[in-house]
């Protein structure tokens, strides 16, 4: 039998406050009508006083850790995706080990943005097959309404707070995480960036992104490299049950969705109601999924997400 990271429960987490895009155009010059035809948003969370990555990461996890019936102190690792740390460090993942209550465990950050959550979740599966821990918490959470620029339309209107969890356990069988793949391409960096940094200059900065050839770059790196990973597998867009990806821009989950042949049917859709989410979006829409009951155990799921570096990657897992 094949040694697999299986995920035995899932959980979200997300902040009290709601901004639906008629606040929004109160706010900036925009309209509910050219968010939702540029982007299918209609809604983003917004993270207030005392919320922050960790917190929400936390909540995130704590939902999981209960679908799976399992108590903090069972988990040996934590790897959390974000863009927005609580800190510059310590590692907000150690920030959520404390707030759970785990006496040691193995804890840290993994930073890839939007594809952060896909990174996280092939380290884990590594650590997890190479023996470094029997369970993990593989976590996406982020805070991205503190990095925005709120008179900017063009990017504003996209984003939204949330977290998303897993709890992993390295079990011998068929379900689990069955490949991974992931890329990445530094020379696009101007395309999508945070105009800050402490090593630059030394202030947080704010999120800049040429939109449309992002969306260009999207639709053809998702497409690859979902057929990759399915291919990798000897599978077909035709054995997918449920394709889970990065919340970014309706239009982008769409052609995305068309350019492989996968009815619109098999996509989980969350990006109208929470944004682009980030890290957080994939495990997120997964929660989601999960909970209303749609994806069960058994199905053949497909994630994948891309994001600035250029970052992208997909996994196919058996839930």
């Amino acid at each position: 039998m094949t040694l697999r990271s299986v995920v035995k429960g899932t959980g979200s987490a997300l902040p009290a406050r709601r901004i639906d895009n008629e606040e929004l155009a109160r706010m900036v010059d925009t309209s509910d009508d050219w968010i939702v035809e540029r982007t299918g948003i209609r809604s983003r969370y917004v993270a207030g006083e005392g919320e922050t990555t960790a917190t929400l990461a936390a909540e995130a996890a704590r939902k999981a850790l209960d679908a799976a019936g399992l108590q903090p102190n069972d988990i040996g690792l934590i790897v959390l995706a974000t863009a927005t740390p609580d800190q510059t460090f310590p590692s907000s993942a150690t920030k959520v080990q404390a707030m759970l209550g785990i006496s040691d465990c193995v804890a840290f950050d993994v930073h890839a943005v939007c594809t952060g959550f896909l990174y996280a979740l092939s380290v884990a599966d590594s650590m997890l097959r190479g023996g470094n821990a029997k369970r993990a918490l593989v976590i996406g959470a982020e805070t991205f309404s503190r990095i925005l620029d709120w008179e900017d339309r063009t990017t504003c209107v996209l984003f939204g707070d949330g977290a998303g969890a897993l709890v992993l356990e390295a079990e011998e069988g068929d379900s689990g995480i069955l490949s991974t793949k992931l890329h990445a391409d530094g020379r696009h960096n101007e395309l999508l960036y945070v105009d800050g940094g402490p090593s630059t200059t030394g202030t947080v900065g704010k999120l800049r992104m040429k939109g449309r050839e992002v969306f260009r770059h999207a639709v053809v790196n998702l497409a690859d490299v979902l057929r990759e990973v399915l291919d990798t597998e000897g599978l077909t867009p035709a054995d997918v049950d449920w394709v889970v990806p990065h919340q970014a821009n309706a239009r982008i989950l769409d052609a995305t969705a068309k350019k492989l042949g996968l009815s619109p049917e098999k996509v989980i859709v969350t990006v109208d109601r929470h944004a682009n989410t980030s890290a957080a979006s994939v495990p997120l829409a997964l929660d989601t999924a999960v909970r209303d009951g749609r994806i069960k155990r058994g199905d053949l799921l497909v994630l994948e997400a891309m994001g600035g570096g250029f970052t992208w990657g997909a996994a196919a897992l058996r839930y």
